[in-house]
């Protein structure tokens, strides 16, 4: 098996300053397919010599961890995940390598990334970061209880709708929970999905003179929808619950909705860990009808810090050269009836979302 430049081409350029580094330390989120990502390991221990070490940690610990590492230059990882958030300010602070060598890669492609995650992980047209996947936000449910509940799912439902289904599919006595939404507390937890819904009410964080807008009408519309919704259909214990959280309680079959990253599709369709593998459906954000619905742009990613704790020599691996596959091969490793048709990470290339294999059912 060999391995394409998105997942090669991040490790090797990690190792431009050091002819003699035998293992790379990367930083990474505890999430699913970052898990998926580590099965690699031993495919690159074996096409290039080089040990991988990863530090597996939750999204708060993660983001508190590489962000001092980095600010201080602790030189604790060769290799972090990060966002499209973190990648153009680190760059713009001259923290992060650029990755020119991958970027002028013909097979890696950069110019077939799709243009809004190349673009947000990018300043002034060099790429920083090599996304391993990218996501939205969308709504997930059970169609089986959305027909027992007697409501059908618009394909692009307002706010007021889920609100109604949530309350209809909730069933206290059976530990079914309407829905289920982003509570732990966190700038990529629940005010991830908190401001992505405030924008659907039109609130936003700021004015254009830089002044809270916190007090606003809007705001208050949002956190009174989300605290009612939870209260009604919500789970106990909410405060604590993020992606990981309510991706097992979906999976279990407790929740009637959950509104996430799109990522998790291949995750609630995969009959070996969901026991509702066959009985969920996807529709769009929920809007209030301004036009904007309540979803995001996301992208894990892999940059390289500078400055480098290692000698800077030149090697053979500096020039990125690539071996094949990642977002092609783990639909092959991993086999299985999903959404799209198989467990893969969402792919950042637009050549590979229009694989047939890999198209919508």
């Amino acid at each position: 098996m060999k391995l394409t430049p998105l997942f090669v081409g991040a490790m090797t350029l990690a190792l431009v300053g050091s002819a003699s580094a035998q293992t790379l330390t990367i930083a990474t989120v505890n999430n699913g397919d970052m898990i998926r990502m580590q099965g690699l390991s031993s495919a690159f221990t074996e096409e290039t010599g080089i040990e991988l070490n990863w530090v597996v940690l939750e999204e708060n610990t993660l983001r508190q961890n590489v962000t001092t590492d980095i600010a201080t230059n602790g030189g604790q990882y060769d290799i972090m995940t990060i966002g499209t958030y973190e990648a153009p300010i680190w760059a713009k602070q001259n923290w992060l390598k650029p990755l020119d060598a991958l970027s002028a890669d013909a097979e890696y492609d950069v110019d077939d990334l799709l243009p809004a995650i190349r673009g947000g992980l990018s300043v002034d047209g060099k790429l920083y970061a090599a996304p391993f996947y990218g996501e939205s936000s969308f709504i997930m449910y059970r169609t089986d209880l959305m027909e027992k509940a007697g409501l059908t799912m618009p394909e692009a439902p307002t706010w007021e709708f889920i609100g109604e289904a949530a309350r209809a599919m909730t069933d206290r006595a059976n530990d079914i929970n309407g829905i289920c939404l982003r509570g732990k507390a966190g700038w990529g937890e629940n005010m991830a999905f908190l401001t992505a819904m405030s924008n659907s009410f039109g609130a936003r964080w700021f004015d254009e003179n830089w002044q809270p807008q916190f007090d606003s009408e809007q705001w208050k519309n949002t956190l009174d929808t989300y605290l009612s919704l939870m209260a009604d259909a919500g789970p106990a214990g909410a405060s604590s619950n993020g992606f990981n959280e309510n991706l097992t309680l979906f999976q279990q079959g407790k929740c009637g909705m959950w509104i996430d990253a799109t990522v998790a599709a291949s995750f609630v369709t995969n009959p070996t860990d969901s026991t509702v593998a066959d009985k969920v459906g996807f529709a769009q954000a929920p809007d209030t009808g301004l036009g904007k619905r309540g979803n995001w742009l996301w992208a894990w990613s892999l940059p390289s810090p500078l400055p480098r704790r290692m000698p800077r020599r030149p090697n053979s691996l500096s020039t990125g050269q690539p071996a094949r596959t990642t977002s092609r091969s783990l639909p092959k490793r991993k086999a299985g009836p999903t959404f799209p048709r198989a467990p893969a990470p969402r792919s950042t290339k637009t050549r590979t979302i229009r694989l047939p294999r890999l198209s919508p059912r």
